[in-house]
């Protein structure tokens, strides 16, 4: 009996998970005497949560009174902690317990203070002020609900953020993988690698062979190069016109096989894969796919217009009060012309309408002030443009600043309640956004996409696959995979020498050495890194003089134009070594990678992994983009030369028809002919 206990003990105390999930806030500084930051996390659905912890790293000014300023915590709209800053100076760490009755499977947490001058409680001052520190986190401790033998439950579990992160989610194929059966398995993983939120982990593609252990795998494979255990499982004739979806078991442990004897229907069934919705709908073992199987995602194309939160956010207290929101453009959009945030309001009607004040900022940066008025106080639209100019990235904040000032308040010596005011629910930012096409890695993998889905991409592939190169086709597509939200793009796999025509109907993404992949061979005239003619590394150019061996160790990834159709892209990841590509395909994994090659347009990378980067082209837009844009930037010049050009035309026309008229060109004429 002791032994069993024991064992239960044991085997209770092997399902105990721990995970920390960090918040995706940059580190925000709030000023004012009242602030207010949103956070968002989320609980997976298997998760049974013991204890979940917020980690609160934050900085308040040394000024404030710790007696009377105080910081409140709120999940989901439930306030639940108070506590008052401690008397310490610089960075503060305040663990706080969740109450896990309060969590949601998507989770907003709101840090809310208020924060006095012990001189000048009720003057509004930069000096007091709040910081919270992007490494803020909540912990949880858990355990696993074991996952059943339904579709949508081992892709939950394979999803999840903890599986991820522990390494245990991968997509397998052939290592001698067709071109048909590469394509299924990179659009698989492009829609399973929108999960992937942690900057240092990936969910891999890897050959089927390798004999690694991971407790959630999908197998994307024709029939006829399944493992013989699995082929044995399904029925072979239904899968002439078929493609089946099915959690079977390899080696006793589960695996989600996706196979079909036909290329076109394996490509379909994976689309089904990357399609969530559909996946988390699927509560069935086996899922058959036909050639009339609705398997394209949803709508999710960007509407310009975004909902700046759920439901209405009340400030309360006169003084200075700050509201920060969260606003997402599509990867692949820039902020143009006529973007505006649109802030609803109600507030008090008890204000000094002559002092009281709402200011909205952009990334901190103010871009417009409204006076209050007690006319509107019951319904008040608050609405700013956003300069045309103003950089966004994809993610940026809205900051709401108020000002609500009574009447006589600088006689009194703490902050009247009685002051109020309302952001309402149906407060947005209509964001006009126009395609970014600069041929940069600023603009990487964008510029490869439309519509949020990749768009005509043609990938070319060494003829004979190893690990290396499943590894590097696994960094290129999981960061294409973060920036795709639609399972409808178009692209497909191709080795050996692809001919012309197919090439100058798409972007192209080359990877592999010369030896390997013959199209690299072809382009190298047009590489701003060449090969040497024996193919054996790189020459020396203009940016960079290279020594002989140390040219035969690095790795290169360089964007260009299409030398098959200059309106589309081109990227060359190669090196003399497979080593060296796989080397030069580790800085295109991660938007925070990216980050560090602004305008540019080569990155070089060596065995000590010391990486550069250069630009060589002059123009970076694609060829078609550039005319409009220089269209449409003289606009008016054109215009006004084509009104001048026919102006010029009618006088003249007039002038010469007068001179018709009195026959001086027909005695013009007569005069020659003497």
């Amino acid at each position: 009996m002791t032994l069993l206990l024991l064992l239960l003990t044991s085997s209770h105390q092997a399902t105990a998970k721990q995970y920390t999930q960090p918040f995706q806030n940059e580190t925000t500084s709030l000023a004012g005497k009242a602030v207010s930051a949103n956070m968002y996390f989320v609980k997976m659905g298997y998760w049974r949560v013991k204890k979940a912890t917020l980690n609160l790293n934050f900085q308040v000014s040394q000024l404030n009174d710790r007696q009377d300023s105080d910081m409140t915590v709120t999940v989901n709209g439930v306030t639940f902690d108070s506590f008052r800053p401690s008397k310490t100076k610089g960075l503060q760490t305040k663990q706080i317990k969740i109450p896990t009755q309060l969590l949601k499977s998507q989770n907003n947490l709101q840090i809310a203070g208020q924060l006095l001058n012990q001189k000048t409680p009720t003057t509004q001052t930069p000096a007091n002020w709040l910081t919270i520190v992007n490494t803020s986190n909540v912990n949880f401790d858990y355990e696993i609900e074991k996952p059943t033998d339904q579709i949508n439950d081992f892709y939950g579990h394979m999803t999840g953020a903890d599986t991820i992160t522990a390494n245990q989610s991968a997509v397998e194929t052939p290592l001698r993988a067709t071109d048909a059966e590469l394509t299924a398995s990179l659009r698989a993983l492009t829609g399973l690698t929108r999960f992937v939120t942690a900057e240092d982990r990936e969910l891999p593609l890897r050959p089927l062979e390798n004999g690694r252990q991971t407790d959630f795998r999908l197998l994307v494979a024709n029939f006829d190069h399944l493992p013989s255990d699995l082929r044995r499982q399904l029925p072979q004739q239904r899968l002439v016109d078929h493609a089946v979806i099915q959690v079977m078991n390899l080696n006793r442990r589960p695996v989600l096989v996706v196979t079909s004897k036909s290329n076109q229907l394996l490509e379909k069934a994976a689309q089904f894969v990357a399609n969530e919705e559909l996946m988390r709908e699927t509560a069935q073992t086996t899922k058959w796919i036909s050639l009339q199987t609705a398997t394209f995602a949803s709508v999710l194309q960007f509407q310009g217009r975004q909902p700046l939160l759920e439901k209405d956010d009340r400030v309360q207290g006169a003084g200075h009060h700050v509201k920060t929101f969260f606003v997402q453009l599509p990867n692949d959009h820039l902020n143009a012309a006529g973007s505006t945030i649109n802030l609803r309001l109600r507030y008090a009607k008890n204000l000094d309408f002559k002092q009281s004040l709402a200011t909205i900022k952009v990334n901190g940066q103010a871009i417009g002030s409204q006076r209050l008025s007690s006319e509107r106080a019951n319904d008040d639209t608050v609405r700013v443009k956003l300069p045309a100019d103003l950089p966004l990235n994809s993610t940026f904040t809205v900051q709401a600043d108020f000002d609500l000032v009574l009447p006589g308040e600088t006689n009194q010596v703490l902050p009247d309640q009685s002051a109020w005011a309302s952001v309402l629910a149906d407060s947005y930012a209509t964001i006009r956004s126009k395609p970014n096409r600069d041929l940069l890695f600023d603009n990487y993998p964008s510029v490869f996409m439309k519509g949020q889905a990749v768009h005509h991409l043609a990938l070319v592939r060494p003829d004979r696959l190893t690990e290396n190169d499943f590894a590097t086709m696994s960094n290129l597509f999981g960061l294409i995979g973060n920036y795709a939200k639609q399972n409808t793009g178009e692209f497909k796999i191709y080795h050996g020498q692809p001919s012309t025509a197919e090439l100058a109907q798409a972007n192209v993404l080359v990877f592999g050495t010369p030896a390997q992949t013959p199209l690299i061979k072809q382009l190298n005239n047009r590489l701003y890194f060449q090969y040497n003619s024996a193919f054996t590394g790189f020459k020396s150019n203009e940016k960079l003089s290279l020594e002989e061996q140390y040219a035969q160790r690095v790795g290169t990834a360089q964007l260009l134009r299409s030398p098959f159709n200059a309106h589309h892209g081109l990227l060359v990841v190669t090196g003399a070594h497979e080593d060296a590509v796989y080397r030069a395909s580790t800085q295109l994994n991660r938007q925070v990678k990216l980050a560090q090659y602004r305008q540019t347009d080569t990155i070089v990378v060596d065995d000590n992994n010391q990486h550069f980067s250069y630009r060589f082209k002059k123009q970076k837009l694609l060829k078609d983009d550039a005319f409009n844009v220089t269209f449409h930037k003289q606009g008016h010049f054109w215009v006004y030369m084509g009104l001048s050009l026919l102006a010029v035309a009618f006088f003249g026309f007039v002038v010469i028809s007068i001179l018709w008229r009195h026959g001086l060109l027909k005695r013009k004429g007569n005069w020659h002919e003497h």
